[in-house]
């Protein structure tokens, strides 16, 4: 939607309501509600909030230990800059529009390096510089449980009932059921201008996945945002909660958020060499070699919580070692489209709970590193990755990514200091407040036997 056609829906009042979103450290959206009349005058200028949004935790805390504000910094505004080009109906809630602001500096208006659309932006800067244009994709799976989220916090979280009761992977009756949610959410994202592509039963008990297609990797990070809360939202007023909570029962698998990536130059896939064995060019090599070499640094950006590293599990589809093989599933990447110009690399490890900008800037910062330092891409790995993944083993908990996080020279130098220091602190918090929790697991286990 453009910012005349807001204007003349608004006049003809068919659009009364505007959402001025924010994307906080979570991926989440954040901001207020204005009446359209008021956000046309103020949509070229700015808004405010205040600068806790990106120094909170999931439940809204705020937690000390953050350099950019404090208690004794007083919390106080930020700018939220609307993005006119992100300007979108929002078809599922009346008379309602949105747009995705960008953060500023309350007082020099400079943008907010820790902002997650601005962490992204500047190693989409860094890749353009080099005459490259990322192109990326992300799959998005969620589970999707009968009742409300309400309804289910109000009952403790007990007696979780998915929407189905087996394993729907690809199943064509089962997921037809559960059109009364699916249907809505591809119609609604795709007026809204998600280029959502399709939806399909995931390998578990009431597991979706949603695909959107390839774009900038910017607008692919903007999609995936708001199709995440498309589906709680559009899922909440059928009745169904949706969650991306990555692993919500030890005996189910996990959500995952695969990521496909390449580089583009001048409209071609840069990663594209029909003389190479596999149809992938040398630029493509030392950028898969990048991604590998520091995988381990940026694994607290696609799982960024204690529950996230559960997944991580031999025989569940998802990663445990970091190797790259061709069209295999057991591996931490995979090249797909070998052969074709859609040659590209797919990422398998991010979780449905990363945040899409923090994850696209690592990978692009980790493989961008890898095109200047010339690596060479080791071969690639063949059977199944879970039979021996000791060797290159991902992170198995969130101390040890932080502590990879904020070891890594890579990052340090890609994204600056602060940021680095900005969301190790998150994951200390993260690790900070598990400690403190007594868990029902151990109240079951000691409170006889122990």
């Amino acid at each position: 939607m453009t910012f005349e056609e807001l204007k003349a829906r608004t006049a003809a009042g068919s659009i009364d309501t505007v959402l001025a979103c924010m994307v906080d450290m979570q991926g989440r959206l954040m901001g207020k509600r204005f009446h359209a009349e008021a956000f046309l005058d103020v949509a070229e200028g700015e808004t405010h909030c205040c600068n806790y949004l990106l120094a909170t935790d999931l439940a809204m805390a705020t937690p000390d230990g953050y350099a950019a504000t404090s208690w004794e910094r007083g919390y106080g505004d930020y700018v939220m800059k609307p993005d006119l080009s992100t300007l979108r109906p929002v078809p599922w809630l009346d008379g309602t529009a949105l747009a995705i602001c960008d953060i500023l500096d309350h007082h020099t208006h400079e943008p907010v390096a820790h902002a997650p659309r601005e962490v992204l932006k500047r190693q989409v800067a860094r890749a353009e510089t080099k005459g490259f244009a990322p192109v990326m994709a992300t799959e998005l799976e969620f589970f999707l449980f009968q009742g409300t989220h309400d309804e289910i916090a109000a009952s403790g979280f007990r007696d979780l009932r998915p929407i189905s009761h087996y394993n729907e992977d690809y199943h064509i009756f089962q997921t037809s059921k559960e059109e009364g949610v699916m249907r809505p959410i591809r119609n609604h994202l795709r007026a809204m201008g998600v280029p959502v592509e399709g939806t399909k039963g995931e390998a578990e008990a009431g597991q979706e996945e949603l695909n959107i297609k390839y774009a900038d990797a910017l607008a692919t990070a903007d999609h995936h945002t708001l199709a995440k809360h498309a589906v709680k939202e559009i899922a909440h007023q059928q009745g169904f909660a949706a969650t991306f909570l990555l692993k919500w029962h030890h005996s189910r698998v996990g959500s995952a958020a695969h990521v496909h990536q390449s580089l583009w130059r001048s409209g071609r896939n840069a990663f594209h060499d029909p003389s190479r064995v596999l149809g992938k060019s040398e630029l493509m090599d030392r950028y898969l070699a990048g991604l590998l070499k520091y995988a381990a640094d940026y694994t607290c950006f696609f799982a960024p919580y204690i529950n996230s590293y559960k997944r991580f599990a031999k025989g569940s589809f998802a990663p445990t070692q970091m190797v790259w093989s061709v069209d295999n599933r057991t591996a931490a990447f995979r090249l797909c489209g070998d052969g074709t110009p859609g040659v590209r690399v797919e990422c398998r490890m991010p979780g449905s709970d990363m945040n899409p900008y923090l994850a696209l800037a690592a990978m692009l910062a980790a493989g961008l590193k890898g095109i200047d330092e010339n690596l060479d891409l080791p071969d690639a790995f063949a059977g199944d990755a879970y039979a021996d993944d000791e060797r290159l083993h991902i992170p198995r908990t969130l101390r040890d990514a932080r502590e990879a996080l904020v070891s890594s020279e890579m990052l340090r130098e890609a994204m600056g200091d602060a940021v680095i220091d900005h969301y190790a602190r998150a994951a200390e918090w993260e690790i900070e407040e598990f400690n403190r929790i007594v868990t029902d697991y151990e109240f079951a286990r000691g409170f006889e036997k122990a």
